[in-house]
C-alpha cells in the first residue's frame, strides 16, 4: 500500500479526512481540512482561513488525485473557516456537516459552530442551517443512523464527546454526554465485526470504546498510538474516519511526519501533514490496528 496516501499539493496540509463515494463520478471521493502549512504568520493562524480540500481515487483507493476545493460554502463575507467534514448520503442527497469559524483568528480563541450544508452531488451546495446544540464551542462531527431510524451525532465539546439525534438530518435534540473518562476530540463511530466502535482523538493515538446497543460504551484501550514504519507514518494518527466494507475495514487518518518524538518548533516541517491508511480487524473482541502491515486497499462501490 502507498505510503502516504495523499498529500496536498497546494498547502502540504491534509487533515481529518472523510471518504464518501460520488454516485455522479462512480469514484471515491476524500474531503478534508485543507491546512494551510505552507502559509507563514502569526501563530495558529495556518490552522484557520482553511477550505475543504477534495482528491478523488479512479482505482478503488490506490492512488488519489488533487481535484480542488469545495465552493459555494460562504454565506458571509470574508475569509472563514472550515473543519472536519462528515458527509453521508441520504434519500438522494449528500448531507455535510462540518465545522465553521468566523474569520481567521490567530490562536484558539475563534467560536466554532457546526453547520448543515445539502448536495445533489459533492459539488453543488446548500447551506441549511447552523445547528443549535450548545452553547459552547462545538467540533468533529459524526453521524450514524441507529437501528430504530434516528440519526445520531457525536461531536466535541469541552474537550469531551457528546451527542444529538435527529429523525429527518435537520432537527437536532442535545442528549448530552457520551464520553467523558479523557480528553479528546474527532470522535467516529461504526460497526465492525458484530460490534459497535466509537474512536477518539486523544493527540497521542485513538481511543477505542466498544459498544453493544450504540448507548453503553467500554473502554478498550488505544490504536495507532505507537511510530509506524512507513514513510511519512512515524509519528501517532490523528483525526481519523473509517470505511467499512464487509470482513474488511479500513482507518484513514493524518499524520505530522516532521513531529518524531513529540518535537514541534512551529516551522513547516511540524505543520504539513499525510493522510495515511490501515486496515483494521476484530482479534478476541478488541478492535486492532497493524499500521505497518502490507495489504492492498480495495474499496468497493457502493448503491
Amino acid at each position: 500500500m502507498n505510503a502516504p496516501l495523499f498529500r496536498d499539493p497546494m498547502y502540504d496540509g491534509a487533515a481529518d479526512p472523510v471518504l464518501i463515494w460520488n454516485r455522479d463520478e462512480q469514484s471515491w471521493w476524500m474531503i478534508y481540512t485543507n491546512r494551510r502549512a505552507t502559509q507563514e504568520g502569526q501563530k495558529f493562524g495556518w490552522v484557520y482561513g482553511t477550505d475543504l480540500g477534495v482528491a478523488s481515487s479512479a482505482d478503488d483507493g490506490a492512488t488519489w488525485l488533487y481535484r480542488g476545493t469545495l465552493e459555494g460554502l460562504e454565506t458571509e463575507w470574508g475569509r472563514n473557516t472550515f473543519w472536519a467534514p462528515e458527509i453521508i448520503w441520504n434519500e438522494g442527497l449528500y448531507h455535510m456537516f462540518v465545522t465553521y469559524v468566523f474569520g481567521v483568528p490567530k490562536d484558539w480563541s475563534g467560536k466554532a459552530l457546526i453547520r448543515h450544508y445539502t448536495s445533489p452531488n459533492l459539488i453543488s451546495w446548500q447551506f441549511e442551517s447552523t445547528l443549535d446544540i450548545s452553547e459552547h464551542n462545538v467540533i468533529d462531527a459524526c453521524v450514524y443512523r441507529l437501528p430504530n431510524g434516528v440519526f445520531r451525532m457525536w461531536f466535541k465539546e469541552r474537550n469531551h464527546t457528546y451527542a444529538a439525534d435527529s429523525v429527518d438530518l435537520y432537527n437536532w435534540k442535545r442528549i448530552g454526554p457520551v464520553i467523558t473518562d479523557v480528553k479528546h476530540e474527532g470522535p467516529n463511530v461504526f460497526h465492525f465485526k458484530g460490534y459497535y466502535w466509537l474512536i477518539i482523538d486523544e493527540w497521542m493515538g485513538q481511543g477505542v470504546y466498544r459498544s453493544a446497543d450504540l448507548e453503553h460504551w467500554e473502554r478498550q484501550g488505544r490504536i495507532l498510538d505507537q511510530p509506524g514504519t512507513r514513510e511519512e507514518d512515524g509519528t501517532i494518527a490523528n483525526h481519523a474516519d473509517v470505511v467499512v466494507q464487509g470482513e474488511q475495514a479500513y482507518i484513514f487518518y493524518f499524520t505530522h511526519p516532521g513531529r518524531m518524538n513529540g518535537f514541534d518548533d512551529g516551522s513547516y516541517s511540524c505543520r504539513r501533514s499525510s493522510i495515511q491508511v490501515a486496515r483494521l480487524d476484530v482479534l478476541d473482541g478488541m478492535l486492532t490496528c497493524d499500521r505497518n502491515e502490507d495489504f492492498q486497499l480495495k474499496l468497493l462501490p457502493e448503491s
